[in-house]
């Protein structure tokens, strides 16, 4: 099996203005980038599982997966 690795990108804009952003923006960027994907991860797979199901369900040639 041979496996390709989709690359998506998302970006979360912040009110600088507002308290609990500028909280978050005072952390070291690593600590940022691994909360924000924490978080996309733990709400966004669950949604977008039987997405993904149906999309696999009968293929032949492909399985599409999250990788976490």
């Amino acid at each position: 099996m041979i496996t390709i690795n989709h690359s998506l990108n998302f970006a979360t804009d912040f009110d600088e203005s507002h308290p609990t952003a500028r909280l978050l923006l005072s952390l070291p960027k690593a600590d940022q980038v691994a909360m924000l994907e924490g978080m996309l991860k733990s709400l966004l797979v669950p949604a977008l599982t039987p997405a993904i199901d149906e999309l696999n369900k009968d293929n032949t040639f492909a399985t599409l997966r999250v990788v976490a």
